[in-house]
């Protein structure tokens, strides 16, 4: 007798049936989830098990008190459950075998051979002047600043191009930096290593968050936390949390989200000098886990503190170099980020507008996903013309990236455009996104 806890098949008649089907195209898991428990026996305890949510989770979807939005959770589901991916408008999932209603193109295998990977356009970073300097016996602070540079470096080609590319380059600095570690040095080197090991880690983790490879994300993320702890780097620590609080928001564990933060936040307030920007910065982290769980209040006050230790920010601050990257831009796209998770779009859409106005046309991803966001907030006011024009513009710095959560945002979008997928504007863009994207192994398109 088959494990009821383990991942079987549908029946082929619920597959095949017109209310399933539609329920599926339109993603109603309040429908699918009734419809698995009335034709195929699963319950909704079995349904949690399986698709790794909790009960209560599921309770509230099927009375309609909870809409199910985020990818992770989308493909959980189909995995758990063994609803093929092209019903839900993913691409085809590793367990499907051919069969009449797999309609997607199968994956090509990927080869990993990391020198042909990165693209002409996309040179590798040159460290070799920089690990020729740090095998000498006397390392010195000239030594470090390369080190520091060369991540530097590499954060702006993440923001351009994604991290896919540039991952070898890092994880090996990285081995080299933490190799150097072993030998004995004075204080200050020693200390100067130890931070820009916890940077490189900190960095080949984000680079696994953005590619949505998550358990890898979080070994490299744990490795800059017990790097940064060995000098004592409390405000580090609180933005390697940070970080680790953003993925758990993606991966719709709000609750560890907020944990995460909160422990950041610890970090932050015990360090003697933590700035207004990396408390500002965290406050903000904050509404995002608090919007998630659709905690209203705490939400707007989290934004209100952010926004108030913002304004506390004098020139003269030793602000850390990694937190350079939250600005004013940055604050109020967040801040439109944040309403926006919360269904407030009419207050969401002119900060996001406003942010995307201001930022720096450099970075390709950051553009892109907040283009993904403003056209998530017109779409939820009904502004289907405008939300089209807007996700379209979005593909040109989508195409110049390889991000997963790119591709995961452009994916939602995709899924909520379902109700109008016939309408002209939307048309119009769906044939933009195919020349632009092209599928690949069903990766982007639906």
């Amino acid at each position: 007798m088959p494990d009821p806890e383990q991942p079987q098949e549908l029946p082929t008649r619920l597959l095949t049936d017109p209310e399933m089907i539609n329920a599926c195209r339109v993603r109603d898991f309040a429908r699918i989830f009734r419809l698995v428990k009335t034709r195929a026996g699963i319950y909704p305890s079995m349904i949690a098990r399986r698709c790794e949510l909790t009960p209560s989770r599921v309770g509230e979807v099927i009375t309609g008190r909870r809409q199910l939005l985020h990818m992770d959770v989308i493909e959980r589901i189909a995995d758990g459950l063994r609803i093929p991916g092209h019903m839900l408008g993913l691409a085809r999932r590793h367990w499907e075998t051919p069969q009449a209603l797999v309609v997607t193109e199968p994956e090509a295998p990927q080869v990993r051979e990391p020198e042909q990977q990165t693209p002409a356009s996309l040179p590798g970073p040159d460290v070799d002047s920089i690990l020729a300097l740090a095998t000498r016996t006397n390392l010195n602070t000239a030594t470090l600043e390369a080190f520091r540079s060369s991540i530097e470096d590499y954060w702006r080609r993440d923001d351009q191009h994604g991290g896919e590319a540039l991952r070898p380059a890092v994880v090996g600095q990285l081995r080299h930096v933490v190799g150097l570690l072993k030998e004995s040095r004075p204080p200050a080197i020693r200390n100067g290593l130890y931070g820009i090991a916890a940077e490189l880690a900190r960095l080949t983790g984000w680079t696994y968050f953005d590619a949505r490879q998550y358990s890898q994300a979080r070994a490299y993320f744990t490795e800059a936390l017990q790097l940064a702890k060995e000098i004592d780097d409390r405000q580090f620590m609180a933005n390697v949390l940070a970080c680790m609080s953003l993925q758990a928001t993606y991966q719709d564990k709000p609750a560890d989200s907020l944990a995460l933060v909160t422990a950041a936040q610890d970090q932050a307030r015990s360090a003697i000098d933590t700035t207004p920007p990396v408390l500002s910065m965290l406050s903000m982290r904050e509404a995002f886990a608090h919007a998630t769980l659709g905690n209203r209040d705490s939400t707007h006050r989290a934004i209100g503190e952010a926004h108030r230790h913002f304004e506390q920010i004098q020139e003269r601050d030793p602000d850390p170099s990694w937190v350079s990257y939250f600005d004013e831009p940055k604050l109020i796209v967040d801040t439109g980020i944040a309403h926006g998770r919360l269904g407030e779009a009419t207050t969401a859409e002119p900060l996001i507008a406003d942010a995307l106005r201001r930022e720096a046309h450099t970075n390709q991803r950051g553009r892109a996903f907040h283009s993904f966001w403003l056209a998530r907030t017109q779409l939820d006011q009904g502004k289907i013309e405008q939300a089209c024009h807007t996700a379209t513009r979005a593909l040109e710095p989508a195409s110049a990236v390889t991000s997963e959560r790119v591709s995961g945002h452009l994916r939602e979008f995709y899924g909520q455009l379902a109700p109008y997928r016939q309408e002209p504007v939307a048309l119009a863009f769906e044939a933009r996104l195919r020349e632009l994207l092209p599928p690949v192994s069903g990766s982007i398109h639906p």
